[in-house]
């Protein structure tokens, strides 16, 4: 194969990750400065919807690499 075995397994990984970690980093460390019309804190429930799609995805890839 082109770039290895486990591309896809390895990208969901990255991709899951990147969400969970992205979200959990963004709601607790907010913007400095609020602008007009922009959120202080992003909505806790989306927020934890992201972090829970993010943790499974990841969960999923990697065992899609032990396998």
């Amino acid at each position: 194969m082109f770039l290895g075995e486990d591309l896809l397994p390895l990208l969901t990984l990255a991709i899951g990750g990147g969400l969970a970690v992205g979200t959990i980093s963004a709601f607790l460390r907010p913007k400095a400065e609020v602008d007009d019309g922009e959120l202080e804190r992003p909505p806790i429930i989306r927020s934890m919807v992201q972090v829970a799609i993010g943790l499974s995805v990841s969960i999923w890839a990697v065992a899609s690499l032990l396998n």
